[in-house]
C-alpha cells in the first residue's frame, strides 16, 4: 500500500507532494483524519521506533519542556497519539518501505525510489 501521512497546512508537505504522482497514492491529512494506534504502530514497525517518528520541532515540543525529559518509546508513542503535530511529517509508505520527514537526503531518496516503482 501506498499512503502520505500530511498536514494539509504545511507548506513544505505541499511543496514534497507536487513532485508525487499522487493518483498512486492514499492521502491523509493527520489534522482532519488523525492517525489510529494501528497505524501508528505500523509505522513504527517500518521506522523502527517511534522516536524516528517523532518531531522535536514542533512548538509544544518546547512549550511542554519535553526537551527536558527523559523520554521513553512509550511515552514517544503516546505523544504521537495525543498530538498530531509531534508526527514527523510527511510520512510516506512505498510499499513496504518509509520515508520519514522532509530532510533533502529523505526526499530524494523518496523520489529514486517512486521512480523505481514506475519504471517496473
Amino acid at each position: 500500500m501506498n499512503k502520505i501521512y500530511y498536514l494539509k497546512t504545511c507548506d513544505t508537505c505541499q511543496r514534497i507532494l507536487k513532485q508525487l504522482p499522487l493518483q498512486n497514492f492514499e492521502l491523509q491529512d493527520i489534522k482532519s483524519n488523525p492517525i489510529t494506534v494501528m497505524q501508528l504502530d505500523s509505522m513504527q514497525q517500518l521506522a523502527g521506533s517511534y522516536e524516528a517518528l517523532f518531531s522535536r520541532r514542533a512548538k509544544k515540543y518546547h512549550q511542554m519542556g519535553l526537551k527536558n525529559q527523559s523520554l521513553t518509546e512509550q511515552d514517544y508513542r503516546r505523544l504521537l497519539l495525543d498530538e498530531y503535530t509531534f508526527l514527523k511529517r510527511p510520512v510516506v509508505l512505498l510499499g513496504t518501505e518509509i520515508f520519514v520527514g522532509s530532510s533533502k537526503k529523505n526526499v530524494q531518496n523518496l523520489l529514486d525510489a517512486v521512480q523505481k516503482t514506475r519504471t517496473k
